[in-house]
Formats: C-alpha cells, structure tokens, sequence
C-alpha cells in the first residue's frame, strides 16, 4: 500500500502520531464549528513549529481551551489569557492566543449571519488557495497562506491533502461528495 510521500519520509517516533491524524482526520469534512475552530487554532500555533509538535500537544490544546468551545473560548476574560499564557503544555504565544479568542468571537458572528462556521465556509467553497487565503486575511486573526491553505486542505476545502495513490486519499473523496476536485 503506498501512503502519501511524507508519511514514508518521516523518522518511526514521528510517523506514528502522524499516520493516525494523515489516516483519520485531515482532508476529511469536519461538521462540528467547534472541531472546525480547533483545527484553525491547531493551524495557527503550527506557524514556525513542526506539526510534530502540534500534534503531540493538542489534548493539552484541547483540555486548555475548553474542548475548543467557541462561545466559551469567545468569553475569555485577561485571567483566561494569562491562564494559557502560563500553560506549558499549549505554545505559549501571545499573538497566537489572543487570534484564537478573537477568531472565536468572529465565528460567533458567522454563526450568527450564516447559522454556522460550516455553513460559512460552503457558502464560499469552492475557492483557489489564494481567495481562501484572501478572505480569512480579511476575516481573521493571525492568518497567513501557509495556515489558510493548511485549513482548508485540512478540513476538505481545498483539494491535495493526498497523493491519488494513497488510500486515503479515496477515502476522502467518498467523505466529502462535494468536494471538486479539477
């Protein structure tokens, strides 16, 4: 069976935490707002570190953001910030944590105009890598082309997250019907 090219390129100690996120969850639809938020704020505190890195922190991501409830994580207050500011097991970065509280109240805002993140993003879709890239710019915090298109491949948007060999790859089209890939 022939896998995506960097799942084959990596060392033992890191293939592992990546074929389970590569074999289950990216390029796959994310229908939950609050696993889609998790996965822009995942996204976000990659920028400059290794996915790796990410990876193996994100229960401590998960466990210090609420679960990544966006009307919680929307309602932090500074004790909040300095909380996740203070949190060795999350990337203790000032920009990066602010962007994703202040992202959390744009998407409330989405929510409210188009019923939900999901709906939002549809309601866009299909973009090229740089209209994506364009309108989170616009929209978002701390959003920069490699973050945005790492999303929107990430959670079915923006075609590429496989090689066509790899199985998973047709697993991911069968996932996501509207998903057009040209």
């Amino acid at each position: 069976m022939s896998y995506c090219t960097f799942i084959g390129s990596m060392k033992p100690g890191e293939q592992s935490v990546h074929k389970i996120y590569h074999d289950t969850q990216y390029g796959f639809p994310i229908d939950d707002d609050n696993e889609l938020f998790c996965r822009l704020v995942l996204e976000i505190n990659q920028a400059g570190l290794s996915w790796t890195t990410i990876l193996n922190k994100q229960e401590s991501f998960r466990k210090a953001y609420h679960n990544f409830n966006i009307k919680k994580v929307a309602a932090y207050k500074e004790k909040d910030f300095e909380r996740l500011m203070n949190d060795a097991g999350i990337i203790r970065n000032r920009l990066k944590i602010n962007a994703a509280i202040e992202n959390a109240k744009t998407i409330l805002a989405l929510q409210k105009e188009f019923g939900s993140f999901k709906n939002w993003l549809a309601h866009h879709h299909p973009k090229t890598k740089g209209e994506w890239t364009s309108l989170f710019k616009k929209t978002f915090k701390f959003t920069g082309g490699e973050i945005v298109n790492e999303f929107v491949m990430s959670a079915g948007y923006l075609p590429g997250a496989h090689d066509a060999t790899c199985p998973i790859h047709k697993k991911v089209l069968k996932a996501k019907p509207m998903w057009n890939e040209k």
